[in-house]
């Protein structure tokens, strides 16, 4: 990210006065999409503070469930510590893809052409009266 965008914008990632507000604060750990948990100081009802910075674009989707928690106090050690392993049955956390290439379209939107497959007799649509 260059000097200036970085001076002027947010939604690319954090910009210099968060970096530079980021002095003496601690590391936490960082998730496996890259992104970078901080704690330090405290809020307004003497709690820790802690915050994310984002690697790539500022989505709150993207933080994952185990850091989630631990961002909104749910958990009070960094998840690495605090939580069991994953179980192998788990799926990797997945950032909103709405709006995305990537989204969900069931066979009846528009973008997958439109047409759904026939009602199969077991749907009786619902009347005032009955």
């Amino acid at each position: 990210m260059g000097l200036l965008m970085s001076i002027f914008t947010w939604w690319e990632g954090a910009t210099i006065g968060t970096m530079l507000s980021l002095g003496g604060k601690t590391r936490v750990g960082e998730d496996s999409l890259g992104n970078v948990y901080y704690e330090g100081g405290s809020d307004v009802h003497g709690r820790p503070r802690r915050w994310v910075i984002y690697n790539g674009p500022n989505d709150a989707s993207r933080v994952p469930p185990d850091w989630f928690s631990w961002l909104h106090h749910q958990i009070e050690g960094a998840p690495d510590e605090s939580l069991p392993a994953a179980r192998g049955w788990e799926k990797p956390a997945e950032m909103n893809l709405t709006g995305s290439r990537s989204a969900y379209r069931p066979s009846g939107a528009l973008e997958a052409g439109g047409h759904r497959a026939a009602a199969t007799g077991d749907y009786e649509a619902w009347a005032p009266e009955a």
